[in-house]
């Protein structure tokens, strides 16, 4: 039995609580936040857990085996690290931290402590996000063109990270999930609407080696919410909408064929191939389910990592070379490969 001690129980902690509450093989032990009301909940919702404020007396506690961070990013990185010196599995909130350089810490501190380090990249634990995968390894849509996806809503508004660490990280946690290449630069354009606090809208653009582009919008002041991604292949492509209830991902056998005149080496012809769609089965069972199950199936040996340190970092590379360009005015900004410490 793997015990579990939680570090936040605001928006999403509850969540996580819930789900390894009813995992098979974890127990909850002990869940820890700064305020009193949200402790009162928790003890209520899941009388014999041990509450408290402190994340440190949590976090060295002998009756807890992994700790599971969901509090604000700024402090990700020290409780993390804490826990993993205490001989604890983390997994955290995303994203992983809140530079590159502490996410390589992280990653550096879990593997020489052979320790599990993941990350809570929920949308790749979507039967959706899933399916789009199978669909990109089998190469049944073809060279990918572009990757294009708007995730707006209104709020819910952060003080300590802009709307590009609030809303793209999962994007871009999907975007490095599915696709085969990397991005080599990036160009970011935002803006705020609030004086003193980080912008709320942005618009960021990834470029490849490949002729490939992805642009990502989001927005905290939109109207309607909106969760779509479009992935154009030469062969099909892929229309992803997470608030679809039932059809989430619809792929469609549409493109374009361009063929060469072999008497004009410089006409070509394009001709436009329409044909069915088909909206896959996916799996149902909820996200942070299949992660909660996965982590522990991580610490006992059985899975290799779906969102490790390194898909972490690989993230944080790309919020911070956006958030470089968004000072720039989007200057488009180099992605350097991330290395990991051997």
């Amino acid at each position: 039995m793997i015990r579990i001690g939680v570090v936040g129980f605001g928006y999403w902690g509850p969540n996580l609580v819930r789900n390894f509450a009813e995992a098979k093989g974890a127990r909850v032990v002990r869940v820890c936040d700064a305020r009193a009301e949200r402790l009162a909940i928790a003890a209520k919702r899941y009388p014999g857990i041990e509450v408290g404020q402190d994340p440190m007396e949590l976090i060295h506690a002998s009756d807890v085996d992994a700790v599971v961070i969901a509090t604000p990013v700024s402090s990700h990185f020290p409780l993390a690290l804490e826990a993993l010196r205490s001989g604890k599995h983390v997994l955290v909130e995303k994203p992983l931290a809140s530079t590159s350089e502490q996410a390589l810490r992280l990653i550096d501190e879990a593997e020489r402590r052979k320790l599990t380090l993941l990350v809570d990249h929920t949308f790749v634990y979507t039967g959706a996000v899933r399916q789009i995968r199978e669909r990109v390894d089998s190469g049944s849509l073809g060279d990918i063109y572009y990757y294009d996806s708007v995730r707006v809503n209104l709020g819910l508004f952060q003080h300590d990270m802009n709307v590009l660490w609030d809303l793209a990280v999962h994007d871009l946690s999907i975007m490095d999930y599915v696709l085969r290449s990397r991005p080599c630069a990036v160009s970011a354009t935002g803006i705020s609407h609030i004086p003193g606090e980080p912008e709320n809208v942005a618009y960021l653009t990834l470029f490849f080696e490949t002729p490939l582009i992805a642009h990502v919008h989001v927005n905290w002041l939109a109207p309607v919410k909106v969760r779509r991604t479009l992935i154009g292949g030469a062969s099909k492509m892929i229309v992803y909408d997470d608030l679809e209830p039932s059809e989430k991902v619809k792929i469609y056998d549409k493109g374009i064929t361009v063929t060469n005149r072999p008497e004009d080496v410089y006409a070509m012809l394009i001709s436009y191939r329409t044909g069915d769609m088909h909206a896959p089965q996916l799996q149902t069972v909820e996200a942070l389910e299949t992660e909660a199950n996965h982590f522990l199936g991580c610490i006992e040996g059985r899975e290799v990592p779906i969102s490790g340190g390194e898909a972490g970092l690989q993230v944080v590379s790309l919020l911070e070379a956006a958030s470089s360009s968004l000072k720039q005015r989007g200057r488009p900004v180099e992605i350097k490969p991330v290395m990991v410490m051997a």
